[in-house]
């Protein structure tokens, strides 16, 4: 059952309920009012009754020292008379309790009377053919003479006043149900109109649509789930993008390193099966094997790279606090070899906290690209100095420079922006991917300041090494 068909069932049984008990209580609080006030007014009227009996049995004449039968047949008929337009029914009753006087109509039987003594009133409901009647007894004191008078007085209105209640306030009761039925209808329509949103937003994601937002046109707690929802709903489609962008570069990290060794595998394959099934002279047989040996360690400067890659992102760098000097130092032997560029070698000396040999495969990547994009005979500075956020290694060439556009790519993996280029000089596109991975352990990044054809300056900072004073 729909959630705002349980509201509307619910909030008709409670009206229901509600309507029921309020008018019962309602009616009988009436009923009972008006009953107790013809009670207390039967009651009243009953010693008037009394008091007139008495005194017109005080002005009889002396005649006898003991009021008689047919005396008071006599007053009670008067009595009787005198109040017709009140439907008033009497009946009178001697010492011993037996009959003198009964008005006709008066059909009560005599379990109250024989109740009823001298120093107490009482009265009862009855009811007689579909009639109801107040019946009051009580005692007369005339002339040594103890008599009893009993009255009945029809109260039959009352109790139609009560049913016509119950019967009005049935037909209103059902009136309001139906009125609240169709008013509750678009109220819990209108409640539940957020669920509705949220319950077709989640549908339309599950089918893949999800950039799809649930509509927000309450400020109420519901609206605050669907405010909640759209923010689980954009992480969520953040994360699928991610996930997406993952799976893309994943895809083409897969195809460019398949393309990257096929390229010198084919060369490998070409010359090695010339130099088998044919006579070579000295010249081209040593042309054949240095491409094959060139060839092959690019493969393997590949294949190390990448295994650099993959270890890094799997582990965690074990920091120390080192020195900055061993580290150019190490640079300045490994590079000196290479006469086709001029290095120059610019720095500060101090610690900071690092991998030192992760440390060494980062600027040695640098300076390696650096000679790639540079012509021969060009400049090449590597600089250190201190900084306010830590120490700021940087490697600077005056090459070709690199594209804005593409200065954002060139940290993934095989990507490399003039391939041709990096080909010619065994390049793959693992060195910044490297480098970038080695950073982020440090808990560092590679910036990157390029211009073309003005060259590109890429540098990285780490935190001080200093240890702390006692």
């Amino acid at each position: 059952m729909r959630f705002s068909l349980k509201l509307l069932f619910w909030t008709i049984i409670i009206m229901a309920v509600g309507f029921g008990f309020s008018g019962f209580y309602f009616v009988n609080y009436v009923f009972d009012t008006s009953l107790e006030r013809e009670i207390k007014q039967t009651l009243d009227e009953s010693s008037i009754l009394k008091f007139a009996f008495e005194t017109a049995a005080l002005n009889i004449p002396a005649k006898y020292d003991v009021l008689q039968d047919d005396t008071i047949e006599q007053i009670a008929w008067n009595l009787e008379s005198g109040g017709r337009d009140t439907r008033r029914l009497l009946r009178l009753s001697d010492e011993r309790k037996s009959l003198l006087y009964m008005s006709d109509g008066f059909k009560a039987d005599y379990n109250m009377l024989l109740e009823t003594d001298q120093s107490r009133k009482t009265y009862r409901i009855i009811e007689e053919q579909g009639k109801y009647y107040i019946q009051t007894g009580m005692s007369i004191h005339a002339l040594d003479r103890v008599l009893y008078l009993e009255t009945m007085k029809d109260v039959s209105e009352v109790f139609k006043e009560r049913a016509l209640g119950f019967s009005v306030y049935r037909r209103v009761t059902i009136f309001m149900l139906f009125f609240g039925t169709v008013i509750m209808h678009f109220m819990s329509s209108w409640l539940t109109k957020p669920i509705r949103l949220l319950t077709r937003a989640t549908k339309r994601m599950a089918t893949g649509d999800y950039d799809y937002r649930a509509k927000q046109i309450s400020g109420d707690e519901l609206g605050q789930l669907t405010m909640d929802f759209n923010k689980m709903a954009s992480a969520l489609e953040e994360n699928i993008n991610k996930l997406e962008e993952e799976i893309r570069a994943r895809e083409d990290f897969v195809g460019a390193f398949a393309h990257e060794l096929k390229t010198p595998l084919t060369a490998i394959i070409g010359y090695a099966d010339m130099m088998r099934s044919r006579r070579l002279d000295e010249k081209q047989n040593f042309l054949s094997a240095n491409y094959i040996y060139t060839e092959g360690k690019r493969l393997e400067s590949m294949s190390f790279r990448l295994l650099d890659i993959i270890v890094t992102k799997r582990g965690e760098a074990e920091l120390k606090i080192v020195s900055v000097s061993p580290l150019f130092e190490y640079l300045q032997n490994m590079f000196v070899t290479n006469k086709t560029m001029k290095f120059r070698f610019d720095y500060e000396e101090e610690r900071v906290q690092a991998d030192a040999n992760l440390i060494k495969t980062v600027l040695i990547n640098l300076l390696d690209n650096a000679c790639k994009a540079s012509e021969p005979g060009s400049f090449i500075d590597v600089m250190g100095y201190g900084v306010e956020e830590g120490y700021c290694f940087a490697v600077r060439d005056y090459g070709i420079g690199i594209p804005k556009e593409e200065q954002k790519k060139i940290m993934k993996a095989f990507y490399m922006v003039d391939k041709s280029r990096a080909r010619s000089k065994n390049g793959a596109g693992l060195g910044l991917a490297l480098c970038a991975e080695i950073l982020l352990l440090h808990e560092s990044s590679l910036k990157i300041q390029s211009e073309p054809l003005k060259g590109t300056c890429m540098s990285f900072i780490l935190a001080y090494g200093r240890e702390e004073e006692f």
